[in-house]
């Protein structure tokens, strides 16, 4: 998930390999020394223990208990790299069952890692293989196999370990199959119905819509587009709305292309709600997720207080306080929280108020909007409680925990975030988790998130808990009272050890969203006030690249001031903000000839560029709701072809939709990729998307030099490309939900 509100973009490496790289191809330079382990083993090291040599192989016993990666490593210091150069980095290796994390990367403080791999190993000895071009020049590199974090001993062996300097780059090229690219589930029988063509032509081709039998049931002329910025790609548009029969196994072809499959049916959108919504139960922390409620994805409740947890029953604050620029407030506190349950934000065990908070929000807006009541298959289903209502309560109630209590320092705010003292290493299964758990200081934005969202609950809940929905609009009141006693206490950049820092030092937006919901639901005066008197309310929270995320919560606020019903002056101001703001992406849309509403400047995708693209469709959507304006419905749903395939890499971003979909995103537990005994993400998981900051090395290594939305690559060691979060599923349910009502 994003770490932090400005995402920095990795220059060294986003750049083509320099002429100067290219000329020192010629000369190939070993920079291990005895990486054959011919001559005995120096000078490779061991964190601990000896190294042995049998067999041609180096081995090592690596002890059970530890913590982290790097608790245990052995390598070799001492190794010369060179900025611009190219690498191979080579190894055979054996551990069956275990994950090992080979890096380049400093031999001295900071430690920077410069590439890394994370191999899962077999009872074999299996070749591993990977390039990169390096960042830095410097002679104290090392070359190191990270073996900790395993609650087990185990035996690592190596052998033919090579650093290859003045390699050939390698030229990772996806596989994007067919040239003509559409939404590989299906189209709405009375919805928009567009695909994109990728051709060298200038000029219209001819197009044929074939059925399942292969018969032509509809055939017209393509529209030239010019070079798609955001692809680099010269492609041409298809439009054959106008074709309304319900089927499945529809292909598109044109110029001797022939696409994916699809359908022209609303039934796969019904099941996409349903799966995006059922991501949430398998997210869940302190709970066991149960065999017959979601077969392949049974496991025993995390963060329990059960060895070697350290559980969340307890959690301390922070032991060491962060510094706050301008601000004197510290980690420590005097009190342990239990802060049990919610959902584990993203790939990691980490749980966030702040990204909890527009997740929360989204899912509950979605039965707002839509009424949604998909069965779930959820331990609480059958209480007379829709079940979407059940899942959300389980972060709610996490969130609720998370506030200071009455009687110390704070009382009211509420900690920004609770997770591991250290980063785990891949996979590792929650109740596997032996860090320790931490409560990280209070800020004014965590505290705004539970507002609103509390508040938010207390007018949903009423109908079907009235006492729970009292309980959420105190503490939704008591927040906000808080937080405008302390409007600045900021989560700081610095910490993101263990968790995101998910630092955000602008407030006025969330401010803006907890009035606003506080108003919805109550109608007092004293709310009413605030948000006129608000700076936010008479921007244009519309104009970004993306209406609204974690960090950005105005447009949060006011698309529920535009819907839902209120006495608030100047109602019809607000709503008609709103369309303006569907006309700006409506536009943007229409320009782009992969038909997304999404343009950032410079054509820098973001992390989580998909979420982006469907927060922004749901502006789309709601501006139909406000105006019933066929435009924005279309528009709406021309956005869902995009994650669902018609991109430039012909894949569905959503797991199990479509003939290609993503399938590896970056998780601790979904993590077939590395362990054949744990499963892939559940279908309806939606991965990040497109970025064109490639923050990952292993990103790095594969996508240097991409154009947006080439940006991409489905490994879980990709985590700035391919980690799953809860908000970014919330934004698919969402528009799941519009799409299938």
């Amino acid at each position: 998930m994003i770490r932090t509100a400005v995402v920095l973009a990795a220059t060294l490496l986003l750049v083509p390999v320099s002429a100067k790289a290219q000329a020192a191809n010629a000369d190939d330079v070993e920079q291990i020394v005895n990486g054959g382990f011919d001559n005995g083993v120096a000078p490779w090291w061991a964190s601990s223990g000896a190294i042995t040599v049998a067999g041609g192989q180096a081995c090592v016993d690596v002890p059970g208990g530890t913590v982290n990666k790097w608790d245990f490593s052995i390598g070799q210091n001492d190794i010369d790299l060179v900025a611009g150069e190219n690498y191979r980095y080579s190894f055979t290796a054996t551990g069956a069952g275990h994950v090992v994390r080979a890096i380049v990367g400093g031999s001295a403080a900071p430690y920077d890692t410069y590439f890394e791999a994370s191999p899962g190993l077999t009872a074999d000895a299996e070749p591993y293989a990977y390039t990169f071009t390096s960042a830095v020049t410097t002679g104290q590199a090392q070359v190191a196999f990270q073996l900790g974090g395993s609650p087990d001993p185990w035996t690592f062996c190596v052998d033919d370990a090579s650093l290859l300097g003045g390699v050939p780059p390698e030229v990772y090229v996806p596989d994007t199959g067919p040239r003509v690219r559409v939404n590989q589930v299906g189209y709405l029988p009375d919805g928009p119905k567009k695909a994109t063509l990728v051709t060298d032509a200038t000029t219209a081709l001819p197009w044929q819509l074939r059925n399942a039998a292969g018969k032509v049931v509809k055939s017209g002329r393509s529209t030239p587009r010019g070079v798609d910025v955001s692809s680099g790609q010269n492609v041409h548009s298809i439009d054959f709305s106008g074709y309304r029969v319900r089927g499945a196994g529809y292909t598109l072809v044109a110029d001797g292309e022939t696409s994916r499959p699809f359908d022209v049916d609303t039934a796969a959108y019904r099941q996409l709600r349903t799966d995006a919504l059922k991501f949430f139960y398998t997210q869940r922390s302190g709970i066991e997720i149960r065999e017959d409620l979601r077969p392949g994805y049974a496991r025993p409740a995390g963060h329990v207080d059960v060895a070697p947890n350290l559980g969340d029953g307890a959690v301390p604050c922070q032991a060491v306080p962060l510094p706050k620029p301008g601000l004197s407030v510290g980690g420590a506190c005097d009190y342990t929280l239990d802060v049990t349950g919610g959902w584990y934000d993203a790939g990691d065990h980490g749980k966030y108020v702040v990204n909890g908070g527009i997740s929360v929000w989204q899912v509950l807006s979605a039965y707002e909007r839509f009424g949604v009541k998909s069965e779930l298959a959820i331990p609480e289903s059958g209480n007379g409680t829709p079940d979407v209502l059940d899942e959300v309560r389980w972060e709610l109630d996490f969130l609720l925990k998370m506030q200071v209590p009455a009687g110390h320092a704070y009382a009211g705010m509420a900690h920004h975030k609770i997770h591991d003292a250290a980063w785990t290493g891949l996979p590792l299964l929650p109740h596997l988790d032996p860090q320790q758990r931490e409560l990280h200081p209070v800020s004014t934005a965590a505290t705004l998130n539970l507002a609103a969202t509390a508040a938010q609950a207390a007018r949903v809940y009423r109908r079907f808990d009235p006492a729970f929905a009292a309980k959420a609009l105190a503490a939704a009141r008591t927040a906000f009272t808080a937080a405008r006693a302390n409007p600045a206490l900021y989560a700081p950049e610095s910490d993101g050890i263990g968790g995101g820092a998910y630092n955000d030092s602008k407030v006025d937006d969330d401010f803006y969203w907890a009035a606003a919901e506080l108003y919805l639901t109550t109608g007092e005066r004293s709310y009413q006030d605030f948000l006129l008197a608000s700076p936010q309310h008479t921007a244009d929270v519309f104009t970004g690249a993306g209406a609204f995320d974690w960090a950005s919560t105005a447009a949060a606020g006011r698309l529920d001031l535009a819907v839902l019903p209120s006495k608030l002056p100047g109602r019809a101001q607000i709503r008609d903000s709103v369309v303006r703001g569907a006309a700006h992406y409506l536009a943007i849309q229409r320009d782009q000839p992969y038909g997304v509403p999404y343009a950032p400047a410079n054509n820098a995708w973001d992390w989580g560029s998909n979420s982006a693209v469907l927060n922004n469709a749901q502006v789309l959507a709601t501006a139909y709701d406000l105006t019933g304006r066929a435009a924005f419905r279309d528009a709406a749903l021309e956005t869902m072809d995009y994650v669902l395939g018609r991109n430039a890499l012909n894949q569905s971003y959503v797991t199990g939709y479509g003939e290609v979909s993503s399938q590896n995103q970056h998780s601790r537990w979904y993590a077939h990729e590395l362990d054949a005994t744990l499963p892939h993400p559940p279908n309806g998981s939606l991965a990040g998307g497109a970025n064109s900051s490639i923050q990952d090395p292993y990103a790095q290594s594969k996508l240097t030099g991409c154009v947006a939305q080439f940006c991409y690559i489905d490994d879980i060691q990709s985590w700035s490309t391919n980690e799953l979060t809860i908000n970014w599923n919330s934004a698919l349910a969402w528009m799941a939900a519009f799409s299938a009502s």
